[in-house]
C-alpha cells in the first residue's frame, strides 16, 4: 500500500499558517469523505431493503404457490399434476428464501453495519473534533487579544499575571485539542480504506455463500481473492494500530512540556536574543486605520523573504507583499498604550506599518532582523556571517552610557575657530590622517536625547524680563527671523551627540556617526525625536515641530565642521566650539538623520557662514547677493535640484524662508 499523509503533531502547537493550510487539506478530505460515504450508505441500504424484499417476495411467492390448490376454479379438472409442482416449487422456494433470510442478514451485519459505524463513530468524532478546536482557537484568539491590550502600568502586574494564565490555559486547550484533531484525521486516513472495503468483503462473502448453498455456482478461485483481501485489510490494521501507539506516545511527550511553552514573556527579566537573524517568522498585531481617529488591531503570521516583510492571514495559502525592507529604519514607538509595538519607516522618511510582538524577545528579534535586512546583509554570499560580524564590530565599536544617560562634560585646550573657507566640507580632505582615538577618546560617553546645555539655560533666561516658560520669548524669535538674510527647514531627526577632540577634518563626523550608530544597535535604542532644523544666516535652531518651542541653538559661527555621510546621503553631523569657562572650551559633535539629502544641509550651513563674512563688508554682502538668487522679501533663495521626497517642506516651493 502508498504511503499515507499525515498532519505533523510537533508543529500543532505553532499552528502557523502552513500548518493550517495543510490541515484545511485534510479537513476538505474528510468532508468529501463524508459527503461519498452518505451515499455509498444509501446505495448500500437499497441493496439490503432490495434483498429484504427478495425475502419477502419469496414468502409470498411460496404462499401463493401452495394456495394455487385452494383456488376454485370453474374449469379446474386435471390439475393435481400443477398442484404438486407447485408444491415442489413451493419448498425450493421456501429453502431459497431461508437462504435469502440469511443473505439478508449477512449484508445488515457485514456491509450496512460496517459502514454506518464508521459514518456514527469515526466521521462524526473528526467532525465534533473539528468543533472544539475552533471553540479552543476562537478562545485563544480572544485571550491574546486580550493580553495584547495589557497596559504597561506597573500597578497593573496581578491582572497581567491573571491574564497571561488565562492565554496559557486557553493555549494548552487549544494544542490538547488540535493535537486529538490532528491524531483523528490521520487515523481517518488509515480507517477510510478500511471502511471501503470492509463492506464489501461481506457483501461478496455473503453472495458467494449464498450461490454455494443454493447452486454451489462460483468457482474456488475467489477464496483465493477473498483471502488475500482479507489479509490485507487485516494488515492495515495492524499499522493502524502500530501508528496509534505512536501518536499516543508522541502526544504524551509534547503534553509534558514546560509550562513556559504556553506563557507569552515568560523569561522577562533575561531572554536569550538573537541579535544575527536575517529572517524571522511569527505572530504580530498590525494596525490599522478604520477612520479618522479610529483603529483596529488584527493579529496576523508575518515572515521575512528576502529584503522583504510578507503577511500570511490564518488558512491562506500564500502570503502577501506588505512592506519592503531595504533601506528602511525601524524603531521603537509607544502607540495606544501597548506594549512592545515598533514602526517601520521607509526610505523616503513616511511612516509606514506598526506593529506589536507579544514578548519582549519577539519585539527584540523583530527589530534586530529587520535592521539587519534593511542593510541588504541577505544579499553577502554568507548573510549569517555577515550579521554576526556586523554585531561583533558595533560591540568593540564603542563603550557608550546607558540609554538616554546624560553626557558628563569633557573639557579640552582652547583652540582658534577657523575662517569660514575652512569651514567647507571637503569629504576626502585629510582623510587617514589622524586616528580614530585622536578623534574621540576611549571611553566618550554618547547621549541619545537633547538635554539643554547649563551656559545656554542660563544665555536664554539671563536679563530682567519674564521667560516663556513654553520656549524662547516670540518676540525675540520674530525678530531674528525677520533680520536674518537665510532661513531654510529640515526636517531631521537626533541620532545622538558625544564630545570630540579634534576639529580639523571631516573624519571626526564620520567617526561620531559610526560610533553613534554602532551604540544604537547595542543598546536596542530604536526611538528617535523628529525636530525642524532651521538654518539662518546667524544660528543654528532645534526646533519642536508640534510646539514651535527651540529645543536647542547654536551660533553658527561655532559649528567648525559639518558634512554628509559619503555612502548614506541623509546622514548629517556638524561640530559646535563651544567656550563654557573663561579660558576652557569644548567641541561636540552632533548627528542627525534628515528626510531630505544632507549635502543641502551642508550647502545651507556653508552659505550662512558666506553670508556672516560677507556682512563685514558691505561690498562682499553685495556681490554675494548678485550670485545667489533672492525672495520677493530680499532673502536668499536656495536651489532644490529635486523635490522633497516626503512631502514635508514648505509650502512655499523652493523658497528657503519657513
Amino acid at each position: 500500500m502508498p504511503a499515507v499523509d499525515k498532519l505533523l503533531l510537533e508543529e500543532a502547537l505553532q499552528d502557523s499558517p502552513q500548518t493550517r493550510s495543510l490541515l484545511s487539506v485534510f479537513e476538505e478530505d474528510a468532508g468529501t469523505l463524508t459527503e461519498y460515504t452518505n451515499q455509498l450508505l444509501q446505495a448500500m441500504q437499497r441493496v439490503y431493503g432490495a434483498q429484504n424484499e427478495m425475502c419477502l417476495a419469496t414468502q409470498q411467492l411460496s404462499k401463493q404457490l401452495l394456495a394455487y390448490e385452494k383456488q376454485h376454479f370453474a374449469l379446474g379438472k386435471g390439475d393435481e399434476e400443477v398442484i404438486s409442482t407447485l408444491h415442489y416449487f413451493s419448498k425450493v422456494v421456501d429453502e431459497l428464501n431461508i437462504l435469502h433470510s440469511e443473505l439478508a442478514k449477512q449484508l445488515a451485519d457485514t456491509m450496512v453495519l460496517p459502514i454506518i459505524q464508521f459514518r456514527e463513530k469515526d466521521l462524526t468524532e473528526v467532525s465534533t473534533l473539528k468543533d472544539l478546536f475552533g471553540l479552543a482557537s476562537n478562545e485563544h484568539d480572544v485571550s491574546m487579544a486580550k493580553y495584547s491590550r495589557l497596559p504597561k502600568r506597573k500597578e497593573n502586574e496581578k491582572l497581567k499575571a491573571e491574564v497571561a494564565k488565562e492565554v496559557a490555559n486557553a493555549r494548552r486547550k487549544q494544542h490538547l485539542s488540535s493535537l486529538q484533531y490532528y491524531c483523528a484525521l490521520n487515523a481517518l486516513q488509515y480507517r477510510k480504506r478500511v471502511a471501503m472495503m470492509e463492506p464489501m468483503l461481506g457483501y461478496t462473502r455473503g453472495q458467494i455463500n449464498f450461490f454455494k448453498k443454493g447452486a454451489e455456482m462460483f468457482s474456488k478461485r475467489m477464496d483465493s481473492f477473498l483471502s488475500s483481501v482479507s489479509d490485507m485489510v487485516q494488515s492495515i490494521q495492524g499499522e493502524l494500530d502500530a501508528e496509534a501507539e505512536k501518536m499516543r506516545i508522541s502526544q504524551q511527550d509534547l503534553i509534558s512540556v514546560n509550562e513556559s511553552v504556553y506563557t507569552p514573556d515568560s523569561d522577562i527579566t533575561s531572554p536569550a536574543i538573537n541579535r544575527n537573524l536575517i529572517q524571522k517568522a511569527g505572530y504580530l498585531n498590525l494596525r490599522n486605520k478604520t477612520g479618522l481617529v479610529t483603529t483596529t488591531w488584527e493579529r496576523l503570521y508575518f515572515f521575512t523573504q528576502g529584503g522583504n516583510l510578507m503577511c500570511q492571514p490564518r488558512g491562506a495559502v500564500a502570503g502577501g507583499l506588505i512592506q519592503d525592507l531595504d533601506n528602511c529604519s525601524v524603531m521603537a514607538v509607544d502607540c495606544e498604550d501597548r506594549r512592545y509595538c515598533f514602526q517601520i519607516t521607509t526610505p523616503t522618511g513616511k511612516a509606514g506599518i506598526t506593529l506589536q510582538a507579544e514578548s519582549k524577545k519577539e519585539y527584540e528579534e523583530w527589530i534586530c532582523a529587520i535592521n539587519n535586512i534593511s542593510r541588504q546583509i541577505y544579499l553577502t554570499d554568507n548573510p549569517e556571517a555577515a550579521a554576526i560580524k556586523l554585531n561583533q564590530t558595533a560591540l568593540q565599536a564603542v563603550t557608550p552610557i546607558t540609554t538616554f544617560g546624560k553626557k558628563h562634560e569633557v573639557h579640552h585646550s582652547s583652540q582658534n575657530v577657523r575662517n569660514t573657507e575652512n569651514d567647507k566640507t571637503t569629504p576626502n580632505e585629510s582623510a587617514g590622517a589622524q586616528d580614530s582615538t585622536q578623534l574621540i577618546a576611549l571611553g566618550t560617553p554618547i547621549q541619545f536625547d537633547i538635554v539643554l546645555p547649563a551656559t545656554e539655560f542660563l544665555d536664554q533666561n539671563r536679563g530682567g524680563r519674564r521667560a516663556n516658560p513654553f520656549g524662547e520669548s516670540e518676540d525675540s524669535s520674530k525678530n531674528e527671523e525677520e533680520d536674518s538674510l537665510l532661513q531654510q527647514m529640515f526636517v531631521v531627526r537626533f541620532l545622538g551627540s558625544m564630545a570630540v577632540q579634534s576639529d580639523d577634518t571631516s573624519e571626526v563626523i564620520y567617526e561620531a556617526m559610526r560610533q553613534v550608530l554602532a551604540a544604537r544597535a547595542i543598546h536596542n535604542i530604536f526611538r528617535m525625536t523628529e525636530s525642524h532644523l532651521m538654518v539662518t544666516s546667524k544660528n543654528l535652531r532645534l526646533i519642536d515641530p508640534q510646539t514651535q518651542v527651540t529645543r536647542i541653538s547654536f551660533e553658527l559661527a561655532t559649528v567648525t565642521q559639518f558634512a554628509a555621510h559619503q555612502d548614506n546621503r541623509r546622514l548629517i553631523g556638524f561640530v559646535v566650539h563651544l567656550s563654557e569657562t573663561p579660558g576652557e572650551e569644548s567641541m561636540s559633535a552632533y548627528v542627525f538623520e534628515s528626510n531630505t539629502e544632507g549635502e543641502k544641509i551642508c550647502y545651507a550651513i556653508s552659505l550662512g557662514k558666506e553670508i556672516i563674512e560677507a556682512q563685514k563688508d558691505p561690498e562682499a554682502l553685495a556681490q554675494l547677493m548678485k550670485s545667489v538668487p533672492l525672495t520677493n522679501d530680499g532673502k536668499f533663495m536656495l536651489l532644490n535640484d529635486q523635490s522633497e521626497e516626503d512631502g514635508t517642506t514648505h509650502e512655499e516651493g523652493e523658497e528657503s524662508e519657513a
